[in-house]
């Protein structure tokens, strides 16, 4: 982020005086709520309310106009119907009010008259040099300063404490409900900003100054759609490389991420898709509910970090264990057995309880608990976990129980919470909650919630460890051809880019054929080769396993024949002969240009059953070698290149090779290709390489 665009936002979000042009003297008007949020809240700023109609304004001098102010305000905050809000904006710039929160609707939203109006004004900030937050949106507070640029009705009632929580959110109507939900579980909300349609202050933008703000430990972000994907990958990069998560929603998908059925990547690279690999590559944490997003800021700001994915599960019920234990292999989290030594000392302990992991204490804890403390003793100091679920389910209701359980869990846990999360799973009074909480106990009443907040605590940790990554540099931009082109010059390409490929001569007749393939060596693959014959294998365009001279004429000729009956239209290049690829794992690399992204690469299982088993993971290119191995393994194709039941492992050097190569030359040439697939690209043997069998290139129509 700009040093200036810091500084506009800073301004713009701890202003030292405000005008509210449109306050109403009723406080529970919308036009109202400002004015009562800012004096309930202390804020030590000027207050200046501006109606034309009134003396005063709930209890402050009001003005008849902007003009009339004593000094030029910060902000102004905006609170008038839309007819009126072009005046309003002019009055403002003649001014020279810095900063802009548009509270008014009415716009964009509303139709094309609406849009009209809002570029209009758009024009009018931006020629002024005035920062501008909305229109259509709630307004933003600043809890430490107290300064409430806000009608939202969830401040009614108590105002926030300042704590370690921002929020910024397109909607305005959930960034305060997810305020609310986070001050509700105990943490307390600095910032919330809604950006409403974003006609100047984007969320991105308040992302990358949110990730700057020292107080600031976890920012939650909410959008429906993101207008610029640079500007966001760079804010999400600034906030991981500053060490705070962000825990995102997005919402919707987009027609604008449709492409060409002719290429396998496109059908495969939906929006959704898209949004989900730009986050995980820029370290970003995807929450699919309001409840998720909650539970996650609560153990980031509540656990100690974790230093690996190792987790042990203490359990009263056996059931209970086993439903955490399949939560947390579902998100990635290892329930690896106890180290010897700790699993011999509570074999001891336990003898008829479980002496693996989960441990299973059963209810005999109950009456003894001082048989869970010294489980628990052992499972903290020798287990080797890097984070401890405890499931107590509802036995702290128990009156009885509650002071002798919570002692042996403080006592027992004290080093170990030191530097680990313990989460507690249990239902119980919320003084009782609290009370743990104090101590420094994540405390959740339902398993999957705290696997999965868990498991979010683990991708941080990763994401934080990998440190600056240095994007590969590109190579020069070649000429790409508009539209589909044929599968020789495709390969010329990607030839070009680092792919590699078979050695392969494309023939105009049967004689050419059979001369190519004793060249080759029998047997030989032989296809048909045209820009408008895509997918080959879909019209009998390709044979395997070719041999002797009769043979390879007689698969010319049918080939040919087969195109022209399937695609009578379609150009023929000709037909290609190569020597036959031998064996290995079958794969897919592609690339799509997305409409927010840019090029974004994919690698997957391939062959004719690519888009049937969708096994992809997706990058904004271009990437780097150990980005490459991290999309390798988010698939179940890994499981294969791996070596699977005895098969000898792949040549993964070579596959990371190709996917950096390709994601280089797609980033190189970014304005000029609409899809790229490779397909099958072939994983030989470890030290054999890899090949590209197949093509298709489609270059960008201007």
């Amino acid at each position: 982020m700009s040093k200036e665009s810091g500084d506009s936002l800073s301004a713009l979000f701890a202003p030292d005086s405000v005008a509210i042009i449109g306050a109403s003297d009723d406080p529970d008007r919308l036009s109202g709520r400002p004015v009562r949020y800012l004096l309930e809240g202390g804020y030590a700023g000027a207050i200046y309310p501006v109606n034309p109609n009134r003396d005063r304004v709930q209890g402050l001098q009001a003005y008849p106009s902007i003009e009339a102010l004593p000094q030029t305000p910060a902000v102004a905050l905006i609170v008038v119907p839309a007819k009126a809000v072009k005046e309003a904006v002019i009055a403002c710039a003649q001014r020279g009010v810095r900063g802009v929160y548009l509270l008014s609707g009415g716009f964009a939203e509303s139709g094309e008259e609406g849009e009209l109006s809002q570029r209009e004004i758009q024009r009018i900030a931006a020629e002024a040099g005035m920062r501008m937050l909305g229109p259509n949106c709630l307004g933003a507070f600043n809890s430490q300063t107290r300064f409430f640029g806000t009608f939202a009705s969830s401040l009614e009632g108590s105002l926030p404490d300042s704590g370690p929580v921002a929020i910024v959110s397109q909607s305005g109507a959930y960034g305060q409900h997810l305020a609310y939900l986070v001050r509700k579980r105990g943490l307390g909300v600095k910032y919330l900003i809604s950006t409403g349609n974003e006609i100047d202050v984007e969320l991105a933008e308040c992302i990358a100054w949110l990730a700057g703000q020292p107080e600031v430990e976890v920012i939650l972000a909410y959008a429906e759609g993101i207008r610029q994907g640079q500007r966001l990958t760079e804010a999400l990069e600034g906030a991981r490389r500053a060490g705070k998560p962000v825990i995102f929603v997005k919402v919707g998908s987009s027609d604008a991420g449709a492409r060409a059925a002719a290429s396998h990547t496109a059908a495969l690279a939906g929006s959704d898709a898209v949004h989900d690999a730009v986050f995980r590559q820029f370290g970003a944490y995807r929450a699919s509910s309001t409840d998720e997003q909650v539970d996650v800021a609560y153990a980031c700001v509540k656990a100690r970090p974790m230093a690996g994915s190792k987790v042990g599960i203490v359990t009263l019920s056996g059931g209970f264990g086993v439903q955490a234990a399949d939560a947390a292999e579902r998100v990635g989290l290892e329930v690896s057995p106890l180290l010897a030594e700790a699993r011999a000392r509570l074999g001891a302990l336990l003898p008829g309880g479980g002496g693996t992991n989960p441990i299973d204490v059963t209810g005999q804890a109950v009456n003894d608990v001082g048989l869970l403390s010294e489980s628990l003793g052992v499972v903290t100091g020798d287990g080797g976990y890097d984070a401890l679920f405890v499931c107590l389910t509802t036995t702290p209701l128990a009156a009885a129980l509650e002071g002798p359980i919570r002692h042996a869990l403080v006592a027992s846990t004290a080093e170990y919470r030191r530097e680990h999360p313990v989460v507690l799973l249990m239902v119980a009074a919320p003084a009782v909650v609290a009370a743990y909480e104090a101590e420094g106990f994540l405390v959740f009443e339902d398993v999957v919630r705290a696997v999965k907040a868990v498991g979010a605590l683990a991708f941080f940790q990763r994401s934080f460890q990998r440190g600056e990554i240095a994007a590969p540099a590109l190579p020069a931009a070649v000429a790409v051809p508009a539209g589909a082109i044929s599968e020789v010059q495709a390969k010329r390409l990607l030839r070009s880019a680092g792919v590699p490929l078979l050695g392969e001569v494309l023939v105009r007749s049967a004689e050419e054929a059979v001369a190519a393939a004793q060249i080759a060596g029998a047997p030989v693959a032989m296809k048909i080769v045209s820009p408008d014959i895509l997918h080959k294998t879909e019209i009998g365009g390709v044979l395997l396993g070719v041999s002797g001279a009769s043979s390879v004429r007689q698969a010319h000729d049918t080939l040919l024949t087969r195109a022209a009956a399937a695609a009578p239209e379609a150009r023929i290049d000709g037909v290609l002969v190569s020597p036959m690829a031998g064996q290995g794992v079958e794969t897919i690399l592609g690339v799509v240009r997305d409409p927010i992204f840019g090029p974004i690469v994919m690698f997957g299982l391939g062959g004719v059953l690519a888009e049937c088993f969708r096994d992809t993971s997706f990058r904004v290119a271009p990437i780097c070698a150990a980005e490459a191995h991290r999309m390798v393994e988010e698939t179940r194709a890994a499981l294969l290149l791996r070596g699977w039941r005895g098969a000898p492992p792949s040549d993964l050097d070579a596959l990371v090779d190709a996917i950096v190569n390709l994601s280089r030359f797609a980033a190189a040439n970014a304005t000029t290709i609409e899809s790229i697939d490779v397909n099958p690209f072939l994983v030989r043997t470890k030290g054999a390489g890899a090949v590209a069998l197949d093509a298709v290139v489609i270059g960008s129509k201007q």
